[in-house]
């Protein structure tokens, strides 16, 4: 009763203040009509002038046993809802909002008129109308891939010039892989095949391309070309309802390969993502490594996907650790670290912990899931009530609200939650002959046997061997899963209680006990954060000391006999072998590919070669051959983080800037603006160099950088000081910016080069070859006098873990006392720690990098007659023949 009032008093505040507004904005009570209001970005993106609310409702009218109000609310969908607007929406939110909402009313609307009570004079009106919007999301999938476009115009498409729309190149595996359930439910619905096609095509495509090592997906797609554009893979935003659509449309539509590709996917969840209680993203190349440090709200809804796949057991820890979350804060917020605090404050009234708490109570029969309900039900009505309807909270920590009611408050939340009280005769109609959406709309699920215009089986498509043991516990029988045992659930959630409060049941004596907090679980090394202060006095404790080395890196040794006790012993012992194998791992798996950057000036002609990082934006120099060449400039200011005040320097030339103060992805705007060709990133770090320390990849800032089309490359301290230097003496210096050096005829090809230029190249190829079997010998010598320890870099956008090298044991030292070392990144955290990303550093770069960078630094002056034409080739040759000679004696070249 209490639902039901909510219920009420939400809904009829829609209808009164807002309809025909897609959604009600419960502070001033009036409706949100886009370009009405202020832009809020992607989220008005599910706004099409549609009446949204209203036909995300509909079915939830009738599971509420409002018939009355249903039959009002469809005929007014029918008279006054317009599809085809002249607005930009998104396919995914349009898909299961309206589409969905649309067939679910249509469902439940047959469902009544058979009862022969209700809906008597319906004919298929909402069908007709969810076929029409069908048919406006079809130019969205105009692409090679058959992965639809993220938006489309509902009057004008895709590639219309009035569209506004059709330049995207990224989705979210989301976006693209939950379509399958509302497309073939119209299909079926109406016997027109091609929107199951499309929808079959687009899963298709995501399941050939997930990561084979590992059987994971990434967050967003290109969709033109397939690559992975953000390879960290979770089951929260971004990818959730892809897994949950594979299940549920083998469910649907009786399909085993979609039961199969979703075994193979949560085989890899529950492998690498799954933490109990967390679910933690990791990278989809290097699995063990997490991604980041928090967990975002929409991942509640996985424990319901856990109970419809009959793993109950992980479905109640997760579950519990989140209740534990909402008793601190009232609401889940929309992302929180792994130690439970707050990580982004907001709280949109989302419903998905209301859905996992249904399932897991259909599935328990535990009453402690209805207490669960009741304390939801309490905090919506003390915390975002209102008087015009229930206001999402824009702080949980705070209480402090936000003007918005999204439709999918009154489309799931009031329906799990009535339905998780409800007895039997509460509901009209058997629920158990439908399945829910992602958004919980009914489609029946004799749509199996309707119009089966597909073929079941994919034969095109290979899959892995699975195991039997993945099919075992797949939609079970409640009661062999709790023979006699009412207290299963129970006995699971016990140790778990007091998760949020830091108190897991573990052994007292550890090195955490004495920080304060009660035990805690031993800390893990992808846990590690070097700037964490409470992470280096748990070091201590387990016998770790902490060394930074003058590059920036710290290094990591342990002594046994220092730690607190054996039991810290043990914990830094086992946290020092981690640290190993990670290191190990990311050496093996995140091979960064190095750029060129290439002196072609006099007095150089293209013999220096710096090596350089790459950007994750702009030009991919590794698919444009040619590479960028032009004159460098150095801008003002110097950073590149505001407006370029020298423009007429900078313009068609290639820009000299340093690192820090702002994101890479902001000096390039500001470089691109300014009329450059290109960009190169200085390293600010005094001494830095790529012999010595792992090589960068520029990251994004987070936001859509498809708008950067120059090439950007990052050099360290040593290697931009040859450019600068270069520039104080010669004034005019031209480089190539390229995936990987060019040879001297490829460079100067249609161009006047002194003879001798072209003369000396087999002399300097085989000087070239001499120094890298030197080199090779040099770097063979120094690995094994290191100890064999490996140095590497793991630092981006989020803080993340630390990674470390091989172990190696003191002269001396007993089995007791053995020393492990390991050497691990800066913390992301620092002024840099949001720019860049970093990789282990790649092999030698071939050719003559190292033999010209190092004449470039100690000779700058040795050759500045070279233009002279008139100087005698004996003196010339002689002059080479010197410069052979003293290149050979290097044996510790730096560079």
């Amino acid at each position: 009763n209490q639902v039901l009032e909510m219920f009420d008093h939400a809904y009829s505040n829609y209808m009164e203040h807002a309809y025909p507004a897609d959604e009600l904005m419960p502070l001033t009570c009036r409706g949100r009509v886009r370009g009405q209001e202020p832009s809020r970005g992607d989220v008005d993106d599910a706004l099409g002038k549609f009446s949204l609310t209203l036909i995300d409702t509909l079915d939830t009218l009738v599971v509420l046993n409002k018939t009355k109000e249903f039959e009002e609310a469809v005929k007014k969908v029918i008279k006054d809802v317009n599809l085809d607007n002249d607005i930009v929406v998104s396919v995914f939110e349009t898909n299961i909002r309206v589409l969905g909402g649309l067939l679910g009313g249509h469902s439940v609307a047959l469902m009544l008129k058979d009862k022969g009570e209700h809906m008597q004079w319906y004919n298929g009106e909402l069908l007709h109308m969810a076929k029409e919007l069908g048919y406006k999301l079809l130019p969205a999938f105009n692409t090679t891939s058959g992965l639809p476009y993220p938006r489309v115009n509902l009057k004008f498409g895709v590639r219309h010039p009035e569209a506004r729309t059709g330049t995207e190149t990224d989705t979210c595996t989301a976006c693209a892989g939950t379509l399958i359930l509302e497309f073939a439910a119209l299909s079926r619905f109406t016997g027109t095949a091609i929107f199951e096609e499309y929808a079959r095509k687009a899963l298709d495509f995501i399941w050939e391309k997930r990561q084979r090592s590992s059987n994971l997906v990434g967050v967003t797609i290109n969709i033109h070309t397939g690559d992975w554009v953000r390879k960290d893979s979770g089951v929260g935003a971004g990818i959730d309802s892809y897994y949950e659509y594979l299940l549920k449309a083998y469910v649907l539509l009786g399909d085993d390969s979609f039961l199969e590709r979703f075994n193979t996917h949560y085989d890899a969840i529950m492998r690498y993502i799954s933490q109990p209680p967390l679910l933690l993203d990791v990278h989809i190349h290097k699995p063990m490594l997490n991604a980041r440090t928090w967990m975002d709200s929409l991942l509640a809804f996985f424990p319901g996907l856990q109970v419809l796949k009959g793993d109950i057991r992980p479905a109640i820890e997760t579950h519990e650790m989140l209740y534990q979350v909402i008793k601190k804060h009232n609401f889940l917020p929309e992302a929180f670290t792994t130690d439970f605090r707050v990580h982004w404050a907001q709280h949109p009234l989302r419903p998905e912990f209301a859905e996992s708490t249904y399932f897991l109570y259909k599935a328990t029969g535990d009453p402690y899931y209805l207490e669960v309900g009741r304390t939801l039900i309490e905090n919506l009505n003390k915390y975002a009530r209102v008087p015009c309807g229930f206001a999402a909270m824009k702080d949980v920590r705070t209480g402090s609200h936000e003007d918005r009611m999204d439709s999918f408050f009154l489309a799931e939340m009031f329906k799990y939650l009535y339905l998780l009280f409800a007895d039997k005769e509460d509901i009209i109609f058997d629920i158990e002959d439908y399945i829910f959406t992602t958004e919980a709309h009914l489609l029946p699920l004799w749509l199996s046997t309707a119009n089966q215009t597909i073929s079941k089986k994919n034969t095109s498509t290979e899959y892995t061997e699975l195991d039997d043991s993945n099919f075992d516990w797949t939609c079970p029988n409640t009661q062999i899963l709790f023979p006699n045992d009412p207290m299963f659930a129970q006995s699971i959630r016990e140790p778990l209680k007091n998760v949020v409060d830091k108190s897991c049941p573990r052994g007292i004596s550890r090195a955490e006990e004495s920080l304060g907090s009660g035990p805690k679980p031993p800390l893990r090394a992808r846990d590690f954060m070097a700037s964490n202060p409470e992470h280096l006095e748990i070091l201590k404790k387990m016998g770790v000391s902490l060394i930074h080395l003058k590059d920036g890196r710290v290094q990591l040794v342990q002594h046994a006999v220092q730690a607190a006790s054996s039991l810290d012993a043990e914990d830094g012992l086992r946290f020092m072998q981690e640290m190993i194998e990670l290191s190990s791992q990311q050496q093996k798996e995140q091979q960064l590919p190095p750029r060129a950057v290439q002196i072609v000036s006099h007095p150089f002609f293209g013999r220096v070669v710096l090596t350089a990082g790459p950007a994750q934006f702009g030009m991919d120099l590794s698919k444009h051959k040619a590479g960028t060449r032009g004159f460098v400039a150095t801008i003002k200011p110097y950073n590149g983080c505001s407006e370029i005040t020298n423009p007429e320097a900078v313009k068609e030339k290639i820009a000299l800037m340093q690192r820090g103060q702002c994101m890479f992805a902001e000096k390039a705007r500001n470089i691109q603006k300014a009329g450059a060709i290109g960009g190169i990133v200085i390293d600010d770090n005094e001494g830095s160099s790529s012999d010595t320390a792992p090589l960068f990849q520029m990251a994004g800032d987070g936001k859509n950088t498809d708008d950067i089309t120059i090439p950007m490359l990052f050099l360290f301290n040593k290697e931009g000081n040859i450019i600068l230097d270069a520039i104080r003496e010669y004034e005019a210096v031209e480089v190539l910016l390229s995936d990987k050096a060019k040879d001297r005829a490829t460079i100067f090809k249609g161009k006047m080069i002194p003879n001798y230029i072209i003369d000396s190249n087999l002399e300097m190829e085989n000087m070239d070859q001499k120094l890298s079997e030197n080199d090779s010998q040099k770097q063979n010598s120094e690995e094994a006098t290191s100890g064999g320890s490996q140095d590497f870099g793991a630092a981006g956008e989020e803080p993340e873990e630390g990674a470390g090298s091989s172990a190696v044991t003191e002269p001396g030292s007993s089995s007791a006392a053995a020393a492990a070392s390991a050497s691990v990144p800066p913390s992301s955290q620092d002024s840099h720690g949001t720019e860049e990303s970093s990789a282990p550093e790649p092999a030698c770069p071939p050719g003559d990098n190292q033999p010209q960078e190092q004449k470039a630094e100690t000779e700058p002056n040795s050759k500045a007659n070279w233009d002279n034409k008139g100087q005698p080739m004996e003196s010339i040759l002689a002059d080479w023949n010197e410069d052979i000679e003293a290149f050979e004696m290097m044996e510790k070249d730096e560079l």
